[in-house]
Parts: structure tokens; C-alpha cells; sequence
């Protein structure tokens, strides 16, 4: 058995407690009790400077987890759906319903109807929060999934005939406290389920991710282990992503508490007011997505800003061209770069790079195994497990790694094995050094005539050419080949004749690339299709080739390449 171990130091993590027992109560962990000469740490409108700290947020959390138990009949084990943009009150209310033994859902402020409707059917939520502003979709949701529009609360603000949590909390001044739920006897932290975030995992439609308070606690402990604060400071963390994808439920809502550090809200992403508060609140590390690395070094926008508060730049939920980490480090020479690599499934960083691994040098890599976390690689062939160097698919085992997906045992079984491993879907290989490299996904990869060609290949070669501004690369059918590579390719503005540039670019791959990568065809758009966290949605080209709704000036190949 060829197995991959963490570098670092094994950790021990508390199996007796909630996170919320961990976080607000407990003497060791808790900042509320255990920070030294820091003042409390807090959640921070960037906008409006609205903040609340650790000691506000556990009060405050009391009064409404007692309401939600009392007048709403909130029970341990039910779910309760979190539909909003980022907010200060959105953490908040997480906490109350993790402090009654409640699961927290987070769904996609981005979410229409039909996929609002999914999440709350797939959670099974008893009570809906949300914004005034995303009122009309979460009732029509509400009402399909046969939800009482008196469970549907407001996070905050107000609209006629519903409740925002703020009074709750008011009417939580007047009860005694319920206490706080705890891990039931016989069972551990990792036995219970306390978030459901939704992920479509390997294929298919989104799954419900059962992430335990074990998952959690451990997670955030392992990033503990390989943080960065410069002496003499405190914490901080921009949260410019939302917060219902693990990355914010991890990094902006939990371990900033662990941290004892400040969680700066940006309600709605705009460059420039991302910007601004990077430099106002003097943010060190930022964790942020493709699309803004790559507007950050081509905006001009960005070149108003004096960034040399920034020590790190952090990256993950897809893959990033090196011709952008090249462009970052051009732009800001003194700055590092680390890269996490996970799924929901793992509770976010099945590895991440260590303070010894800043350099760019190592940022086309996922880093090296979080601690208490072991890999394999297996072949795509027939299973076996791969060496050092060896092209697989990835698989991982630690406390981090989630229990399953909610009321679907063929999902789990097909992405959680017997042995504890989950089977990412993603193809790589493990170096000599211990870190990790990603190639591309199972599921995206492109036959031609046998030969896999992985998307991000061409992907990563594409938006190294100076006119082109964002691309993604998905198999199209060809009777000769069984698939050939197309690019759906964003233009730079500054670009009057596409056809020219699209004979330009199939010129450029069949330079750079061997005959079977070759493109059969490029399609001008005006944008690429990418999820809130910026993922590529490869299944929504694929989707409009199928239903042949693909409409952009398109230039193909005129010879057909042969192997």
C-alpha cells in the first residue's frame, strides 16, 4: 500500500464538544476567556463598520437560539437555511442554531427558485432566514417545499409581516436561557452532523454535505498550525466570498473566533470596494478566487490602490493560471502566495502550503497534507494505488474529511469508501516534496481517440495569450476522434476582428501543443460561466452544445488533426 502522509505534527482535537461549546465555552479554546492582553475579535461590516464581537455574538446568539427553541419549536437535528449575502447577523444567527443542536444550511444567495426549492427539499429545513431583498424567491421556494411562511424569518431589515432576527433577540431578553445543546452520551463530535453545505461532488445534481462539529473543530485547528500573524498583531481576514460555500463557513465564520482575530464583511463585491478595504483595515492574507487575481493584476482599477499592506496572497476553489501567479508576483514582488486544495466534502484543505512553502515558485502546487491527514493516488486504469510522481485520482483520509451526503447512501458510497477515503474526483499526483498537483477532473476529461486530454491544459495556455481575457475548454462530439477540445474564449475588449484572433489561436495551440490537443473549434463569448466562488461551470457549455444554444462567432479548424 503506497501511502502519502502529513509533514506536519499530529494534532489532538476535543470529541466531547459542539463548536459552539468549543468557540463560547469552553476555558481552554474560547477567546471569551483564553486571549491574553488582545482585545476581542469580531465580525466587521466593511462597508458600514457594523460589528459585533466574540462577547456580543454569544449573547446575542443565547437570546436567539432560546426563541428559535421556545417559539419555534427548533429541535436538535433540524435544519435551518441561512439564504443571504454576506452580513455580520449571518454568522450570528449559525451560532444560535448550532448552540440549540440545530444544522446550519447555507444556500446560494444567487439561488433562483427551482434551485432554492431543491436546497430547502434536500435539507429538509424547518426555518428559512433570509434577506427583505431575496423575499420574492425564498417565499415561492418556501411554498414549494411546503415550508410555513411563518418560518421564514429575516436576517435583518424589514418587510411587512415578517420578523427579523434583531427582534427576536429583543424577545430572548425576557426568557432564561435554554443551555446550550451538547454531544449526546455515547456518541463523539464526530457522530453529529451540524452544517449542511451542498456540493454536486464527483457529477450530478447538488448533494447536501454533512459536515460533523469534529469536521469542523479539526479544520480549523489544522490551519491553526501553519498561520501567519506578524508580531505585534492581530488577525484579520477580508471575507470577499460568500459565506454558505465552505470556504466562508470555515475561514470567515469559525476560525476567526479560534483565532481571536476580525472577520471583515464585504456585503456585495465590487473591485474597488474590495480594494479599499484591504487597505483600511490593513488586511495581510487574503483568500480569494481566480476572477479577482486576474482583475487584480489587469484592472487598471487596481493600480489606484496602494497594496503593499498585502504580505500573501491565497488561492483556491479552482485552478489558477500560472501566467497570473507569474503576473502577480511581477505586480507585487514582496508579496508570497499559498494555495489550499479541498472539497465540502473535506471540510475545505485536504492541503494547503506551509509558512516554508510561500514562495511562487510552489503556487501551481496544492501544498502538502494537512496534519493528521493521509493520501492515495489510484489509477485510472485498473485501481491500483500509484507511486511518487504517478498520475491518479486523489484520495484522502483525516478528521476534516465529511460524513456522507445527507439521505443519499449510493453518493456517499460512490465518493466515501470503506477505509475512510474520499475519492475527490480530481486526477493529480503526490511529488518527492509531499505536494500535491492537480491536473484536472475525472469527470472533465476530454477522450480523444483514448487519449485523455485534461481542459485546464488548454485552459492555462489560452489565457497566457496577451488577447485573450478568460476562457474554458469542453469536449465536443467528433465522429472521427470519439471528442475534439473546444475553447469557448472571452476576447479582450481592445479586439475588432475575432475571426482573425480565433485563426490566431488555433495556430497558437497546434504550436504549443502535440496533434491530439489539438482545437477543433473556438467560440467568441462575452462571458464564461462560473459559479459565486468562481469555478468554471464546464456542465453549463456542455449543456448549451447538447441543446446547440451555442451562438458566439465561431472559428474552426479547417484540417482535422490526426494522431
Amino acid at each position: 500500500m503506497v501511502l502519502f502522509k502529513s509533514p506536519h505534527p499530529d494534532l489532538q482535537y476535543p470529541e466531547n464538544l459542539t463548536t459552539w461549546q468549543w468557540l463560547f465555552e469552553e476555558n481552554e479554546w474560547s477567546p471569551l476567556y483564553n486571549r491574553g492582553s488582545q482585545p476581542l475579535g469580531a465580525y466587521i461590516n466593511a462597508v458600514t463598520g457594523e460589528r459585533l464581537d466574540w462577547a456580543q455574538v454569544k449573547e446575542k446568539a443565547t437570546k436567539l437560539s432560546t426563541v428559535l427553541i421556545r417559539n419555534y419549536g427548533l429541535q436538535p437535528g433540524d435544519t435551518v437555511s441561512l439564504f443571504s449575502t454576506n452580513t455580520v447577523w449571518y454568522p450570528l444567527a449559525m451560532w444560535a442554531i448550532v448552540r440549540a443542536g440545530g444544522r446550519v444550511n447555507g444556500a446560494s444567495p444567487a439561488y433562483l427558485e427551482e434551485e432554492m426549492t431543491h436546497a430547502l427539499k434536500t435539507a429538509k429545513s424547518k426555518i428559512l432566514i433570509t434577506l427583505p431583498s431575496a423575499l420574492k424567491i425564498a417565499l415561492a421556494a418556501a411554498d414549494n417545499a411546503g415550508l410555513p411562511r411563518d418560518r421564514v424569518l429575516l436576517l435583518e431589515g424589514k418587510a411587512e409581516g415578517f420578523t427579523n432576527i434583531q427582534e427576536l433577540i429583543d424577545i430572548g431578553t425576557h426568557y432564561t436561557p435554554n443551555a446550550p445543546w451538547p454531544i449526546p452520551k455515547g456518541k463523539s463530535s464526530k457522530d453529529v452532523c451540524c452544517y449542511l453545505n451542498f456540493s454536486s461532488g464527483t457529477t450530478g445534481f447538488p448533494k447536501a454535505v454533512m459536515i460533523s462539529h469534529l469536521n469542523m473543530i479539526s479544520q480549523c485547528l489544522q490551519l491553526r498550525q501553519l498561520q501567519i500573524v506578524e508580531p505585534g498583531e492581530q488577525y484579520k481576514i477580508l471575507a470577499v466570498m460568500p459565506l454558505f460555500h465552505i470556504t466562508g463557513l470555515v475561514r470567515f465564520c469559525t476560525y476567526p473566533i479560534l483565532m481571536n482575530g476580525f472577520s471583515i464583511m464585504l456585503p456585495a463585491f465590487t473591485l474597488p470596494s474590495m480594494l479599499s478595504a484591504i487597505v483600511s483595515h490593513k488586511i495581510r492574507e487574503l483568500i480569494l478566487v481566480p476572477p479577482i487575481l486576474i482583475r487584480i493584476v489587469r484592472d487598471p482599477v487596481a493600480n489606484e490602490y496602494d497594496l503593499s499592506v498585502v504580505r500573501r496572497w491565497s488561492s483556491g476553489s479552482a485552478p489558477i493560471s500560472p501566467e497570473i501567479i507569474k503576473a502577480l508576483q511581477q505586480k507585487f514582488p514582496w508579496t508570497g502566495f499559498r494555495q489550499g486544495y479541498g472539497a465540502t466534502e473535506s471540510t475545505a484543505c485536504i492541503s494547503c502550503h506551509p509558512p516554508s512553502h510561500h514562495d511562487y515558485k510552489y503556487a501551481a502546487t496544492g501544498g502538502m497534507l494537512v496534519a493528521n491527514t493521509t493520501a492515495k493516488v489510484i489509477s485510472l486504469d485498473d485501481g491500483r494505488e500509484l507511486g511518487v510522481g504517478e498520475t491518479g485520482e486523489i484520495c484522502a483520509r483525516g478528521p476534516q474529511i465529511a460524513m456522507g451526503y445527507l439521505d443519499n447512501e449510493a453518493a456517499t458510497k460512490e465518493s466515501f469508501d470503506s477505509e475512510g477515503y474520499l475519492h475527490t474526483g480530481d486526477v493529480g499526483h503526490i511529488d518527492a516534496e509531499g505536494l500535491i498537483h492537480i491536473e484536472d477532473r475525472i469527470k472533465e476529461m476530454i477522450k480523444v481517440k483514448g487519449l485523455q486530454v485534461p481542459p485546464a491544459e488548454l485552459e492555462d495556455l489560452l489565457l497566457g495569450h496577451p488577447d485573450v481575457d478568460d476562457c474554458a475548454v469542453v469536449g465536443i462530439p467528433d465522429m472521427y476522434s470519439g471528442e475534439k477540445p473546444k475553447a469557448v474564449v472571452v476576447a479582450k475588449k481592445s479586439i475588432k476582428d475575432k475571426h482573425e484572433l480565433g485563426v490566431k489561436l488555433l495556430a497558437y495551440v497546434k504550436e504549443k501543443k502535440v496533434r491530439y490537443k489539438w482545437l477543433a473549434e473556438i467560440e467568441f463569448a462575452d462571458e464564461v460561466p462560473k459559479s459565486p466562488t468562481g469555478k468554471l461551470l464546464r456542465r453549463v457549455l456542455k449543456a448549451r452544445e447538447r441543446e446547440g444554444k451555442s451562438r458566439g462567432l465561431k472559428v474552426r479548424d479547417a484540417e482535422r488533426a490526426r494522431l
